[in-house]
């Protein structure tokens, strides 16, 4: 399989859920000293995550929390956020302005920080109140500190043998999803590598993944032109330019917005023959419980872009970690 290292990648989810007594210790702390709010605050495709957590957590918690887009509170604000708050964000490299420009002005509001910097002698690793280095899985570390926080208000109470089935069972799990979607990955690069537009659309969960594949997979790295909906949206302007020929893939997950991406793959087939359907229900999770799949859903879903990455990368040539602009120049 193309880039595929099944060691490699095995180690690298079991290595983020092995990050969970840290994480535990630091909203432990958090719980225990007192907390007004959490708020989710990121940008591009960490903006996407936060959007995910928020989604896991309305489904169920009743604790105040919320997402914030750095750039636009380094602008806007919110009165949200201030003492008591606490904040969670992400940066592989540590640099990104407006992640820094963000840390520094929720700080001035009182706010603690907790942040996943991949690189830990970067400067917004020394920013941060709490920092926890460990490159990638993202969505992986937002869930786990998500979960705490709910689990120590009384709202997870499946929390411990949820967390045994992940540790247990999960890295293999996602292994197995990546390998049963290599062809379908295959098959769709072919097919729409050289789309001039194409649509994604998805719901709950999904639709931070929709949003940050369709943004920073496709347009940023691949330099293919897309467009990215909620499912909830759909009916509300996009589909009047849906025709027989339009592409448009439909993300759909599992967990409580499932119906919502359902109504649009139901409604697809009668305007439309250039639709895919990518369901994670479709793919296999040895040891993981049904009742458990919703919350890992995007997981899934990541493991079959995956494979679409890597064949579309070769059959086009274009690397891509190849930019134009980002980080080329100045903007």
């Amino acid at each position: 399989m193309l880039k595929f290292n099944e060691k490699e990648q095995i180690e690298s989810v079991r290595g983020a859920l092995a990050l969970r007594p840290q994480i535990n210790a630091i909203v432990d702390e958090v719980c225990s000293g007192g907390y007004k709010n959490i708020c989710w605050l990121g940008i591009g495709g960490t903006w996407a995550s936060c959007l995910q957590a928020e989604c896991h957590m309305l489904e169920r918690s009743a604790l105040d929390f919320f997402v914030s887009n750095a750039a636009e509170y380094c602008v806007t604000g919110n009165r949200r956020i201030g003492e008591g708050t606490c904040v969670v964000i992400s940066s592989v490299t540590g640099t990104t302005s407006e992640i820094v420009d963000a840390v520094k002005k929720v700080h001035e509001a009182g706010a603690k920080v907790i942040g996943f910097i991949d690189k830990p002698d970067a400067e917004l690793a020394s920013m941060v109140d709490y920092c926890i280095s460990y490159r990638g899985n993202e969505q992986l570390k937002f869930f786990m500190v998500a979960d705490r926080f709910m689990f120590n208000a009384g709202e997870f109470p499946e929390y411990e043998e949820y967390y045994a089935e992940m540790d247990r069972y999960l890295p293999e799990a996602l292994v197995s999803v990546e390998k049963a979607a290599d062809d379908l990955g295959l098959q769709y690069a072919r097919k729409h590598k050289d789309d001039q537009l194409h649509y994604f659309v998805g719901a709950g969960t999904q639709y931070g993944a929709t949003y940050s594949y369709a943004m920073c997979y496709w347009e940023e790295q691949h330099w293919i032109r897309t467009k990215s909906i909620h499912s909830a949206e759909f009916f509300h302007g996009m589909l009047e330019i849906i025709d027989l020929t339009t592409p448009v893939t439909v993300f759909v997950g599992e967990d409580s917005q499932r119906s919502l991406s359902v109504r649009v793959v139901n409604f697809l087939p009668k305007v439309c023959k250039n639709y895919t359907v990518i369901d994670t229900k479709d793919y296999d999770l040895p040891g993981i419980r049904p009742e458990f799949r919703g919350n890992l859903s995007h997981l899934v879903m990541h493991a079959v872009t995956n494979r679409i990455d890597a064949h579309i990368e070769d059959l086009t040539g274009h690397d891509m970690n190849i930019r134009r602009y980002y980080r080329k120049m100045d903007y």
